[in-house]
């Protein structure tokens, strides 16, 4: 991705249960961004969280929850962000979905 300087940040959040075509929801929406070449997705697990039901998920020891919260991210321009979402929305049975507008800095690919 050459570096924009205006971008969207789209925002996913899902439980670490949900699942769409018998896979988990998070492999394929990061699967999908991949194939429509995004520039990139990051997945991160949250250690605690709620949502719209208020059921607490939390990896405490005391409570384990195997539906732990997760926020998928993805940067890119506001085109590609918005050519995403029919195929993000066909995929999600719930869950909550953000974006924002985003200043890129700095974009460069990791040396190897």
């Amino acid at each position: 991705m050459s570096t924009p300087k205006d971008a969207l940040l789209l925002r996913i959040f899902i439980g670490e249960s949900d699942r769409f075509g018998g896979k988990p929801l998070y492999e394929a929406i990061v699967l999908k961004a991949r194939e429509v070449h995004m520039a990139g997705a990051t997945v991160l697990r949250g250690p605690m969280g709620f949502g719209r039901t208020s059921t607490l998920h939390t990896a405490k020891i005391l409570r384990l929850s195997m539906d732990l919260p997760l926020v998928i991210e993805i940067v890119d321009t506001e085109e590609k962000i918005n050519a995403f979402l029919p195929a993000l929305e066909e995929m999600m049975s719930g869950g909550l979905i953000t974006l924002e507008k985003v200043k890129v800095l700095y974009c460069s690919p990791n040396k190897e």
